[in-house]
């Protein structure tokens, strides 16, 4: 089963890397293979821990916004167009903060007193309290996105120690990406301009240009790929939807913590995944 693959593809993973500091709780994986059967299998190894998701976190952003545009309580001009796909194809932080800016009726400046401080929380959780409507469980995801660091009303939200930053599961991030796959959420149509931001276009190039660091590295000629990558100097992680040449589909997300410079853990993971595939029943 897709669960002992898994299992197999971490021990090697860690055997292998241990060395060079990976540690058995500096990783966590999810796997969901949608072709094969009428039901998706899953695996998962560490799927609900919680960990700082770097910009993956622009995929729950994306998903909330169009939730918003599809109820109409917010309408798309060509600044929002613009900046919800910078947020996704380049990964643009700035993109990011203004897309959460829309989704909550929120804006950065200066530290609040507390009663105003506590009306300027609830709404920035907007997209918190949407996808615990929706089920999903030990994710935090109200915080925006910076190439330094937050200040003013951002850093008082964040919290003493960072306590209120984002955190998102291996198992959560699956689960929204066969939904945006699958065409589950908010709408078909607004599933496949989500997946039209997502596509990349790897072949033949490394989306990283040190390489052996994502899933890209992983895969064979004439593999599609549509995904979502985070990092941070001490994060690296990879979220992808993959369809091969041999007609096999998976989800495959990968988080790990403090290796974000040693290269081949990401890759080796959904490499060994995808080589005994069809091992599985």
């Amino acid at each position: 089963p897709l669960q002992t693959l898994l299992d197999s593809a971490v021990s090697e993973t860690l055997k292998e890397f241990g060395p060079k500091g990976l540690k058995p709780d500096g990783l966590a994986a999810t796997v969901i293979k949608l072709s094969g059967s009428d039901v998706p299998q899953l695996a998962s190894y560490r799927g609900d821990s919680k960990i700082y998701p770097a910009s993956v976190v622009k995929m729950f952003y994306m998903v909330a916004l169009h939730r918003q545009l599809e109820d109409g309580k917010i309408k798309m001009t060509p600044e929002l167009k613009r900046g919800l796909s910078d947020m996704i194809t380049v990964s643009s932080n700035e993109a990011t903060q203004y897309v959460l800016d829309v989704l909550t009726g929120t804006s950065s400046g200066a530290e609040l007193p507390p009663k105003e401080f506590k009306k300027w929380a609830y709404k920035r959780n907007a997209v918190n309290r949407y996808f615990a409507s929706l089920g999903y469980k030990n994710i935090n995801v109200n915080q925006k996105t910076f190439c330094e660091d937050a200040y003013g009303i951002e850093k008082q939200f964040r919290g003493p120690e960072g306590v209120n930053r984002n955190m998102l599961t291996t198992d959560a991030t699956a689960r929204l990406l066969s939904e945006i796959v699958s065409h589950k959420t908010v709408s078909k149509e607004r599933s496949v301009q989500m997946m039209e931001l997502m596509k990349r276009d790897w072949d033949g190039a490394s989306s990283n240009p040190d390489g052996k660091e994502f899933i890209s590295d992983a895969l064979e000629s004439g593999t599609k790929l549509w995904s979502k990558e985070g990092w941070t100097s001490k994060t690296r992680h990879d979220a992808a939807y993959i369809e091969t040449p041999k007609g096999e589909s998976f989800i495959i997300v990968v988080f790990t913590e403090n290796v974000a410079t040693v290269r081949g853990i990401i890759p080796g993971i959904a490499k060994t995944i995808l080589r005994k595939s069809g091992e599985i029943n």
